[in-house]
Protein backbone atom coordinates (compact mmCIF):
# COMPACT_ATOMS: atom_id res chain seq x y z
CA UNK A 1 0.00 0.00 0.00
CA UNK A 2 1.36 3.35 -1.00
CA UNK A 3 1.89 6.17 1.49
CA UNK A 4 -1.15 8.07 0.25
CA UNK A 5 -3.19 5.36 0.32
CA UNK A 6 -2.76 4.41 4.06
CA UNK A 7 -3.26 8.02 4.66
CA UNK A 8 -6.70 8.21 2.57
CA UNK A 9 -7.23 5.08 4.69
CA UNK A 10 -6.94 6.45 8.00
CA UNK A 11 -9.44 9.17 6.40
CA UNK A 12 -11.79 6.78 6.55
CA UNK A 13 -11.25 5.42 9.15
CA UNK A 14 -11.37 8.62 11.47
CA UNK A 15 -14.58 9.67 9.61
CA UNK A 16 -16.41 6.47 10.43
CA UNK A 17 -15.47 6.78 14.48
CA UNK A 18 -16.47 10.58 14.08
CA UNK A 19 -20.00 9.28 12.65
CA UNK A 20 -20.22 7.01 15.69
CA UNK A 21 -20.03 9.11 18.48
CA UNK A 22 -21.63 11.66 16.44
CA UNK A 23 -24.63 8.91 16.58
CA UNK A 24 -23.98 7.90 20.27
CA UNK A 25 -23.49 10.92 21.98
CA UNK A 26 -23.34 11.54 25.62
CA UNK A 27 -27.03 10.88 26.87
CA UNK A 28 -26.58 14.06 29.65
CA UNK A 29 -24.83 16.34 26.72
CA UNK A 30 -27.99 15.75 25.02
CA UNK A 31 -30.48 16.34 27.83
CA UNK A 32 -28.49 19.90 28.53
CA UNK A 33 -28.08 20.87 25.29
CA UNK A 34 -31.87 20.03 24.81
CA UNK A 35 -33.04 22.24 28.32
CA UNK A 36 -34.99 19.39 29.47
CA UNK A 37 -35.30 15.96 30.75
CA UNK A 38 -37.85 14.17 29.70
CA UNK A 39 -39.13 11.17 31.83
CA UNK A 40 -41.76 8.47 30.75
CA UNK A 41 -44.59 7.69 33.89
CA UNK A 42 -48.07 6.42 34.55
CA UNK A 43 -50.06 9.33 36.67
CA UNK A 44 -52.25 6.35 38.61
CA UNK A 45 -49.63 5.59 40.71
CA UNK A 46 -50.16 7.56 44.15
CA UNK A 47 -48.85 9.20 46.34
CA UNK A 48 -45.40 9.24 43.44
CA UNK A 49 -47.45 10.53 40.27
CA UNK A 50 -51.32 11.16 39.81
CA UNK A 51 -54.30 13.53 38.94
CA UNK A 52 -55.19 16.10 41.01
CA UNK A 53 -57.80 18.29 39.48
CA UNK A 54 -56.41 17.53 35.75
CA UNK A 55 -53.25 18.58 37.05
CA UNK A 56 -49.48 16.00 37.87
CA UNK A 57 -49.36 16.14 41.38
CA UNK A 58 -46.98 13.68 43.79
CA UNK A 59 -43.38 12.55 45.10
CA UNK A 60 -42.37 12.59 41.79
CA UNK A 61 -43.42 16.01 40.49
CA UNK A 62 -41.67 17.12 43.22
CA UNK A 63 -38.35 15.18 43.59
CA UNK A 64 -37.66 15.77 39.89
CA UNK A 65 -37.88 19.40 39.86
CA UNK A 66 -35.51 19.39 42.60
CA UNK A 67 -33.44 17.34 40.49
CA UNK A 68 -34.28 19.75 37.20
CA UNK A 69 -32.69 22.23 39.86
CA UNK A 70 -29.27 20.13 40.15
CA UNK A 71 -29.04 19.44 36.41
CA UNK A 72 -29.76 22.36 35.24
CA UNK A 73 -32.51 21.64 32.86
CA UNK A 74 -36.68 21.89 32.97
CA UNK A 75 -38.30 18.12 33.40
CA UNK A 76 -41.29 17.18 30.99
CA UNK A 77 -43.79 14.50 31.87
CA UNK A 78 -44.82 12.34 29.49
CA UNK A 79 -48.24 10.15 30.81
CA UNK A 80 -48.56 6.37 29.93
CA UNK A 81 -50.30 3.33 31.03
CA UNK A 82 -47.77 1.43 33.00
CA UNK A 83 -47.37 -1.82 29.96
CA UNK A 84 -46.39 0.99 27.52
CA UNK A 85 -43.79 3.12 29.59
CA UNK A 86 -40.41 0.57 29.31
CA UNK A 87 -40.97 -0.33 25.87
CA UNK A 88 -41.46 3.90 25.05
CA UNK A 89 -38.16 3.38 26.98
CA UNK A 90 -36.33 0.98 24.85
CA UNK A 91 -38.06 3.08 22.03
CA UNK A 92 -36.27 5.85 22.92
CA UNK A 93 -39.05 8.09 23.22
CA UNK A 94 -37.73 9.59 26.48
CA UNK A 95 -34.72 9.93 28.40
CA UNK A 96 -35.76 7.96 31.75
CA UNK A 97 -39.03 5.99 33.47
CA UNK A 98 -40.22 8.45 36.23
CA UNK A 99 -42.48 4.95 37.64
CA UNK A 100 -40.28 4.75 39.45
CA UNK A 101 -39.70 0.53 39.61
CA UNK A 102 -39.53 -1.95 42.39
CA UNK A 103 -35.44 -2.93 41.63
CA UNK A 104 -34.83 -6.74 40.79
CA UNK A 105 -32.32 -8.69 39.52
CA UNK A 106 -34.00 -9.28 36.33
CA UNK A 107 -34.39 -5.26 35.46
CA UNK A 108 -31.48 -5.36 36.82
CA UNK A 109 -30.17 -6.83 33.54
CA UNK A 110 -32.02 -4.69 31.10
CA UNK A 111 -32.18 -1.37 33.00
CA UNK A 112 -29.49 1.18 34.32
CA UNK A 113 -31.25 2.06 38.12
CA UNK A 114 -30.78 5.50 39.99
CA UNK A 115 -30.50 4.87 43.69
CA UNK A 116 -33.13 4.02 45.65
CA UNK A 117 -35.61 6.92 46.75
CA UNK A 118 -38.07 4.76 49.08
CA UNK A 119 -39.25 1.46 50.36
CA UNK A 120 -41.17 -1.23 47.88
CA UNK A 121 -42.24 -4.32 50.26
CA UNK A 122 -45.00 -5.66 49.15
CA UNK A 123 -48.28 -5.90 51.05
CA UNK A 124 -52.51 -6.08 51.19
CA UNK A 125 -54.80 -3.49 50.69
CA UNK A 126 -58.26 -5.03 52.35
CA UNK A 127 -61.73 -3.33 53.08
CA UNK A 128 -61.34 -1.60 56.34
CA UNK A 129 -64.74 -3.64 57.60
CA UNK A 130 -63.31 -7.40 55.93
CA UNK A 131 -62.72 -8.99 59.81
CA UNK A 132 -61.62 -12.26 57.25
CA UNK A 133 -57.66 -10.69 56.64
CA UNK A 134 -56.14 -10.39 59.82
CA UNK A 135 -52.99 -11.44 57.85
CA UNK A 136 -51.38 -12.53 54.45
CA UNK A 137 -51.76 -16.06 54.25
CA UNK A 138 -55.95 -15.21 54.57
CA UNK A 139 -56.27 -14.07 50.78
CA UNK A 140 -55.59 -17.78 50.24
CA UNK A 141 -58.67 -19.35 48.01
CA UNK A 142 -60.11 -15.18 47.59
CA UNK A 143 -59.46 -13.09 45.20
CA UNK A 144 -56.65 -10.97 44.78
CA UNK A 145 -55.70 -7.68 41.93
CA UNK A 146 -52.62 -6.29 41.25
CA UNK A 147 -50.87 -4.15 38.82
CA UNK A 148 -50.52 -5.48 34.68
CA UNK A 149 -46.96 -6.64 33.77
CA UNK A 150 -45.70 -5.02 37.97
CA UNK A 151 -42.92 -6.50 40.11
CA UNK A 152 -45.56 -6.33 42.50
CA UNK A 153 -47.49 -8.87 40.61
CA UNK A 154 -44.63 -11.13 39.99
CA UNK A 155 -44.02 -10.85 43.92
CA UNK A 156 -47.75 -11.94 44.38
CA UNK A 157 -47.76 -15.00 42.21
CA UNK A 158 -44.54 -16.19 43.83
CA UNK A 159 -46.56 -15.78 47.35
CA UNK A 160 -49.48 -17.19 46.32
CA UNK A 161 -47.79 -20.25 45.21
CA UNK A 162 -46.93 -21.11 48.89
CA UNK A 163 -50.53 -21.19 50.18
CA UNK A 164 -52.51 -24.30 50.46
CA UNK A 165 -55.31 -23.02 47.58
CA UNK A 166 -53.80 -20.56 45.42
CA UNK A 167 -56.14 -16.95 45.16
CA UNK A 168 -57.22 -16.34 41.87
CA UNK A 169 -55.26 -13.42 40.82
CA UNK A 170 -57.06 -10.42 38.58
CA UNK A 171 -54.63 -7.91 36.25
CA UNK A 172 -55.12 -4.12 36.02
CA UNK A 173 -53.47 -1.61 33.82
CA UNK A 174 -54.96 0.90 36.16
CA UNK A 175 -54.42 0.59 40.35
CA UNK A 176 -57.40 2.80 40.75
CA UNK A 177 -59.71 0.41 39.41
CA UNK A 178 -58.40 -2.11 41.16
CA UNK A 179 -59.30 0.08 44.06
CA UNK A 180 -62.38 0.83 43.09
CA UNK A 181 -63.73 -3.05 42.25
CA UNK A 182 -61.79 -3.73 46.30
CA UNK A 183 -63.82 -0.92 47.37
CA UNK A 184 -67.06 -2.36 45.61
CA UNK A 185 -66.97 -5.88 47.12
CA UNK A 186 -65.61 -7.39 43.25
CA UNK A 187 -62.19 -8.54 44.83
CA UNK A 188 -60.84 -9.24 48.42
CA UNK A 189 -57.63 -7.11 48.37
CA UNK A 190 -55.22 -5.61 46.18
CA UNK A 191 -51.28 -6.47 46.23
CA UNK A 192 -49.02 -3.48 45.77
CA UNK A 193 -45.54 -1.86 47.55
CA UNK A 194 -46.73 -0.65 50.91
CA UNK A 195 -45.61 2.54 50.27
CA UNK A 196 -48.78 3.01 47.62
CA UNK A 197 -51.46 1.20 49.94
CA UNK A 198 -50.61 3.04 53.07
CA UNK A 199 -51.55 6.66 51.14
CA UNK A 200 -54.40 4.82 49.59
CA UNK A 201 -55.49 3.69 53.11
CA UNK A 202 -54.53 7.36 55.05
CA UNK A 203 -56.37 9.04 52.06
CA UNK A 204 -59.72 6.65 52.83
CA UNK A 205 -59.61 5.46 56.39
CA UNK A 206 -63.42 4.43 56.52
CA UNK A 207 -62.75 2.49 53.05
CA UNK A 208 -59.15 0.90 53.10
CA UNK A 209 -57.02 -0.53 55.59
CA UNK A 210 -53.38 -2.12 55.51
CA UNK A 211 -53.14 -5.84 56.15
CA UNK A 212 -49.66 -6.39 58.25
CA UNK A 213 -47.27 -7.68 57.88
CA UNK A 214 -45.81 -7.24 54.67
CA UNK A 215 -45.87 -10.49 52.67
CA UNK A 216 -43.12 -9.38 50.40
CA UNK A 217 -39.08 -9.66 50.30
CA UNK A 218 -37.30 -6.19 51.62
CA UNK A 219 -37.28 -4.20 48.02
CA UNK A 220 -36.58 -0.56 47.05
CA UNK A 221 -37.68 2.24 44.53
CA UNK A 222 -35.82 3.85 42.05
CA UNK A 223 -36.06 5.07 38.81
CA UNK A 224 -34.39 3.57 35.68
CA UNK A 225 -32.97 4.57 32.11
CA UNK A 226 -31.48 2.76 29.07
CA UNK A 227 -28.32 0.35 29.77
CA UNK A 228 -26.35 1.96 27.62
CA UNK A 229 -22.32 3.69 27.28
CA UNK A 230 -24.53 7.01 26.50
CA UNK A 231 -26.72 7.18 29.38
CA UNK A 232 -24.39 6.36 32.28
CA UNK A 233 -23.73 10.12 32.68
CA UNK A 234 -27.02 10.75 33.25
CA UNK A 235 -27.35 7.67 35.74
CA UNK A 236 -23.96 9.20 37.91
CA UNK A 237 -25.53 13.10 37.53
CA UNK A 238 -29.00 12.11 38.68
CA UNK A 239 -27.21 10.13 41.80
CA UNK A 240 -24.87 12.90 42.47
CA UNK A 241 -27.91 15.20 43.13
CA UNK A 242 -30.15 12.63 44.74
CA UNK A 243 -26.72 12.13 47.31
CA UNK A 244 -27.08 16.08 47.68
CA UNK A 245 -30.61 15.56 48.58
CA UNK A 246 -29.90 12.76 51.14
CA UNK A 247 -27.10 15.19 52.41
CA UNK A 248 -29.61 18.56 52.59
CA UNK A 249 -32.77 16.66 54.09
CA UNK A 250 -34.85 17.73 51.36
CA UNK A 251 -35.34 13.58 50.09
CA UNK A 252 -36.13 12.97 54.12
CA UNK A 253 -38.66 16.45 53.74
CA UNK A 254 -40.71 15.09 50.37
CA UNK A 255 -40.86 11.43 52.17
CA UNK A 256 -42.65 12.61 55.15
CA UNK A 257 -44.81 14.86 53.18
CA UNK A 258 -45.83 12.02 50.86
CA UNK A 259 -45.38 9.04 52.58
CA UNK A 260 -46.05 10.55 55.78
CA UNK A 261 -42.63 9.17 57.26
CA UNK A 262 -38.93 9.44 56.23
CA UNK A 263 -37.60 5.94 54.99
CA UNK A 264 -34.93 3.89 54.31
CA UNK A 265 -32.75 4.94 51.12
CA UNK A 266 -29.89 3.36 50.85
CA UNK A 267 -27.41 5.74 49.10
CA UNK A 268 -25.46 2.34 47.45
CA UNK A 269 -27.33 0.39 45.14
CA UNK A 270 -28.47 -2.47 47.52
CA UNK A 271 -28.48 -6.59 45.69
CA UNK A 272 -32.03 -7.27 44.89
CA UNK A 273 -33.50 -10.48 47.04
CA UNK A 274 -35.17 -11.44 43.72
Amino acid sequence: MSILAGWKCRLVMLALCTASLAAHADQLAKVKQAGELVVGTEMQFAPFDFLENGQQAGFNKDLFAEIGKELGVKVRFIDLPWPSVLPGLEAGKFDMVGGPLTVTKARMERYAYTLPIADATDALLKRASDTSLKQSSDISGKTVGAGKGSAQLDQLKSYIATLPKPPEVREYVDNNQAYADLAAGRIAAVANSMTNIAYVAKQRPDTFAVVQPPFGAKVYFAYCMRKDPDSQSLDDAFNAALIKMHNDGRLAALQKKWFGVAMDAPTTMPTPNY
